[in-house]
């Protein structure tokens, strides 16, 4: 809303909020046109394209965010509207997370690294820290708005003392948690993301080979003064808790005995569980081809035996799936390329090592009320694997680790994340990372990580606060449309 003697028409509202949605997807989410055409293998006027239409659909959500504003200042008054607008913000955030299904960079994250404000995450979520960021906006446009200088001299010097006091959240340390488990996180390095770094193309057997030697002599982080990332080669024959192979473009299959025999028996002869990325197929003769794929994570207990597979619930769109690909009839061959996964339907734990680990897959670690669910079913640790090579060298890899940052201090839980090519890391229950592997290398590193079995006011009710904000939305809606357009005097 422009600050001047009159509010902007909802009309209006809506346009400059469209304008600046689509500004700042285009400008967030930019990697979206190098991931498409370098790694999805789509043409480049077919990844610009995607890249230009997702941010003029998602653009759709601020625009009704600056049309309600407009409206309810129409309706009531343009200090109402401010007032009201954190309300309004958090309603949209929850229609974006729920209707379009790409809830990324939410305005909560913002806030990731204030070890004080992320209090609030265990009890709303992240929504909740967006609702205290977009209200303290409001109160400087709130402090602008007025007619009285010294009016807005007061709310602007309070609303400088709310940013100051809140900010004061950074300088916060948690106390460190107890760990008392170890996992070795294997980090790839395959194909996706490490085009011209003179990574090799393996064969089947080369792989298994270079990957069970890496988990078997894994690095293990030294805190040096001088190197605060320093790693060294883990004490021979050490027993840890947990090996994890990452999400990424290995021809492992569920179907295939060679894969089940192979990792079995690591786990088996390491006497360690062992959580590794595959592709589940289920033969099904009613279906196109005769079987369904999905992207999964295949489960493996200390004796060797196959437990199972956890199938990824989201999967990513223009990546696995072409969502509504009805309507793309008319790129024809150009979206061949784009996968054609199966979604899975539960959120399973494994029994391992006497407690319970629950398993999401790549950008699932975006959806708050979908990772609580595996803590709703019993898991004390989370396991993310994710393959963000498909990110490149872009910022992409550290919006995502700290929307999975947020995840953990939601759910009280430490979460064990494994990529292909980085950042691979275990996020303590209060989202800082022990350690930050280096990106672009084929190791095995082994983290710390511990095990918890409380369950947070958000893990148990999820996004109850952004629906409070939903129902209080269409509540001023219901009411303004019985009130007379205000004029502005």
């Amino acid at each position: 809303m422009a600050v001047t003697d009159k509010s902007l028409s909802a009309k209006r509202a809506a346009w400059v909020g469209y304008a600046c949605g689509v500004l700042w997807y285009m400008g967030n989410c930019y990697w979206i046109y190098q991931t498409m055409y370098l790694y999805g293998g789509l043409p480049k006027p077919v990844a610009l394209g995607i890249l230009i239409l997702f941010s003029l659909y998602l653009g759709l959500y601020l625009a009704l965010f600056g049309g309600l504003v407009g409206w309810l200042a129409g309706k009531f008054s343009r200090q109402t509207a401010l007032l009201l607008s954190p309300v309004v913000w958090v309603a949209v955030e929850l229609a974006r997370a729920r209707v379009t299904g790409f809830p990324w960079d939410l305005l909560g994250y913002a806030q990731v690294d204030n070890f004080l404000l992320t209090k609030l995450a265990p009890v709303g979520g992240v929504m909740l820290l967006s609702f205290v960021v977009a209200a303290v906006s409001a109160l400087f446009a709130y402090a602008v708005s007025r007619q009285v200088t010294m009016k807005r001299v007061a709310f602007a010097t309070a609303g400088l003392l709310v940013v100051l006091g809140l900010q004061a959240g950074t300088l916060y340390k948690p106390a460190e948690d107890a760990a008392g488990a170890s996992a070795v996180l294997l980090q790839e390095n395959l194909l996706v993301g490490a085009t011209g770094r003179n990574v090799e193309r393996l064969s089947e057997v080369e792989k298994y080979r270079q990957f069970e030697e890496l988990s078997r002599k894994p690095l293990i982080g030294m805190l040096e003064e001088s190197k605060p990332h320093a790693w060294a080669a883990a004490m021979p024959g050490e027993k840890h808790d947990l090996i994890v192979w990452p999400e990424a473009p290995a021809d492992f299959a569920t179907s295939d005995p060679n894969f089940l025999a192979q990792v079995g028996g690591l786990a088996k002869e390491t006497a360690t569980p062992v959580i590794s990325g595959s592709v589940g197929v289920d033969f099904d003769k009613s279906v196109e081809g005769g079987y369904r794929e999905y992207g999964s994570a295949a489960v493996f207990d200390k004796d060797g035996s196959y437990l199972g597979r956890y199938d990824k619930i989201h999967r990513v769109p223009w990546g696995e799936y072409v969502p509504y690909k009805e309507l793309f009839f008319f790129a024809g061959h150009l979206v061949d390329g784009v996968g054609n996964m199966s979604p899975g339907t539960q959120h399973t734990v494994f029994p391992l090592n006497g407690h319970r680990v629950g398993i999401f897959i790549c950008y699932e670690s975006i959806f708050g009320d979908e990772v609580r669910q595996f803590v709703l079913n019993g898991a004390d640790v989370l396991v993310n694997i994710s393959d963000d090579g498909w990110y490149g060298d872009t910022g992409a890899p550290w919006q995502h680790l700290d929307m999975e940052r947020m995840r953990a201090m939601e759910n009280h839980r430490w979460i064990l994340r494994d990529t292909n090519t980085g950042v691979t890391t275990s996020i303590d229950p209060h989202g800082r990372g022990t350690f930050t592997t280096p990106r672009h290398v084929r190791e095995a590193f082994v983290f710390s990580y511990g095990y918890l079995n409380d369950v947070t006011f958000y893990a148990r009710y999820g996004d109850w606060f952004a629906w409070i904000c939903a129902g209080v939305a269409v509540g001023l809606v219901v009411a303004g449309f019985g009130r007379k357009q205000r004029q502005e005097l």
